[in-house]
């Protein structure tokens, strides 16, 4: 389970580096809109939506932005279709690489995302060529200061979840889920006014790819120039790169 805790610990911190940057908004008004689109504006009943609100107000988006997108999404007349593509590959190491993107042009967007993993010394490959090592989940993040492991294993395996991890060193308790118990979990802990950090459908790792030095830094400006890709959502992976490798490449 380390190996795990530290992706996710990773990914925890990055999302925090993320939300300083302006490109965040862009992504979420997109995952807002699409929400919309595909779910209705009613929050109470499109969890997608609902998860996607409460993570944007997380990096304190405007309510207007947020309303602005709902209502693009629900009304589906602003004549932009945005289309859900994923893509695959494998980066320095052998590392897997999956690529979630949102756009209104799938040309462009292939073209940029393959040409950041040529760039970037990574391999883009077929569809399906990673996934399979990587189960989709639900993932929670509470503050542990707000609460403690015990306080949250009851609710969140009566509510249908897998697990319950503890990140002390990192502040923040995990809770993981199957894809398909995401809505009833989340309700569950909103029943409760229980607070998450974020709430989401994630990819995560079955097996960790240790990756050091010269490799691992390489292996970190691949993603990197994956997710300044304007289309890009989300890039999931499966390193494990050591706390003195991290410090050194940030």
């Amino acid at each position: 389970m380390s190996g795990h805790s530290k992706w996710s610990t990773i990914k925890h911190k990055k999302a925090a580096t993320d939300a300083k940057r302006g490109k965040v908004f862009t992504r979420f008004i997109r995952e807002i809109t699409i929400a919309a689109r595909l779910g209705g504006a009613d929050l109470d009943a499109n969890p997608r939506l609902r998860s996607a609100v409460s993570s944007a107000k997380g990096v304190n988006m405007p309510n207007v932005n947020i309303d602005r997108a709902i209502q693009r999404g629900a009304g589906g007349d602003d004549g932009v279709q945005l289309d859900e593509i994923r893509y695959e590959g494998y980066g320095q190491g052998g590392v897997a690489l999956i690529v979630d993107c949102m756009t209104d042009n799938r040309n462009r967007t292939v073209s940029d995302v393959r040409s950041s993993f040529s760039k970037g010394g990574g391999n883009m490959g077929e569809s399906g060529c990673v996934s399979w090592m990587f189960a989709h989940k639900g993932q929670f993040v509470f503050d542990r200061e707000l609460y403690n492991e015990e306080h949250l294993l009851d609710l969140a395996l009566e509510s249908g979840a897998d697990d319950v991890i503890d990140h002390p060193s990192d502040g923040f308790i995990e809770v993981l889920c199957d894809s398909t118990a995401f809505h009833e979990v989340h309700l569950a802990f909103e029943a409760k006014k229980l607070v998450t950090e974020s709430a989401a459908l994630t990819w995560i790792p079955e097996n960790i790819i240790a990756i050091a030095g010269e490799e691992a830094e390489k292996l970190l400006r691949l993603i990197e120039r994956l997710e300044d890709c304007d289309d890009v959502q989300n890039v999931y992976a499966n390193y494990d790169i050591s706390d003195e490798d991290m410090e050194r490449f940030s």
